[in-house]
């Protein structure tokens, strides 16, 4: 996929920001794109900003967690560009606390999103993708959060699911003609803890609000504040761009979390030097 000119991607996620930065990027190197989103106003700015630059851009509404509207959207961007070359599964969901303000709603809406999406996403452009020979390139949005876990809330799961699914694909989907990418951001400047704006109605009052006092209150505010000055997500987008020219297997932000990331290999390490020399029964 080093010549992105005249492919065409398909980017959930894709109306603010960090898809939007994607999209942008790609469509700015001759891509074609179908912006996806659930927020039907907000893909109508993204879209029209978009035009302003002469891009070859169309959208498409959809809640990707439903596999049915995943797939009408499959079918509106092959009836409308004919092909797809580049799958990014970006749609992305904050919702949910730690252990002890577990909600069914929570973890049913979060993995639905983070998780069974880029599943069903991989699953219905795959055969796309593979189909008229081109080759393409597929780009799941993970996190930092990953490959470290801070916490037991749904969204850091669902992340280590992401990390493990574009791992797994790489290999098997390497022969196919098909490169894999996972995309794990730092702070960036999203609106990733304003997603209860998305919440279906399916889930309406079920999900549990963000506590207003206490530590994780507090911790609340820390992540908002990172989050409100970080990264550019236009900047992340040339990163994608780039990631996907030359095959990336894991695009990061920033080396902010690097340190983090060693010390769990390491006590990974530690596990198996604890074991080491012992012979296990058979």
């Amino acid at each position: 996929m080093k010549e992105l000119a005249g492919k065409t991607a398909f980017v959930t996620g894709a109306a603010s920001g960090i898809g939007l930065g994607i999209a942008t990027a790609l469509a700015q190197a001759g891509v074609k794109v179908m912006l996806c989103d659930i927020e039907e106003k907000a893909l109508s700015t993204a879209l029209e900003q978009l035009r302003l630059t002469n891009v070859d851009v169309e959208g498409v509404k959809a809640d990707v967690s439903l596999k049915v509207e995943l797939r009408s959207a499959a079918e509106a961007t092959i009836a409308r560009y004919g092909k797809v070359h580049i799958l990014v599964n970006n749609a992305g969901v904050g919702g949910g606390g730690p252990y002890g303000t577990w909600t069914e709603a929570a973890w049913d809406w979060t993995l639905g999103v983070n998780l069974m999406a880029v599943i069903w996403g991989i699953e219905i452009f795959g055969p796309l993708i593979e189909q008229h020979g081109d080759g393409g390139h597929i780009v799941s949005t993970a996190s930092i959060a990953g490959l470290i876990s801070s916490g037991s809330i749904p969204y850091n799961v669902s992340k280590y699911g992401v990390v493990a699914l574009s791992e797994g694909l790489r290999g098997e989907l390497a022969p196919r003609g098909i490169g894999v990418s996972v995309l794990c951001p730092g702070f960036i400047r999203t609106q990733i803890l304003n997603s209860a704006r998305n919440i279906p109605k399916r889930f309406e009052g079920a999900v549990g609000r963000m506590p207003t006092s206490g530590p994780l209150a507090e911790r609340v505010k820390q992540v908002r504040d990172r989050v409100s000055q970080g990264i550019d997500p236009t900047y992340v987008g040339e990163l994608v761009r780039e990631g996907i020219e030359n095959d990336w297997p894991y695009i990061f932000t920033d080396a902010e979390f690097e340190p983090y990331i060693e010390a769990r290999f390491a006590a990974i390490k530690k596990g198996f030097d604890q074991i080491r020399g012992r012979r296990p029964k058979h």
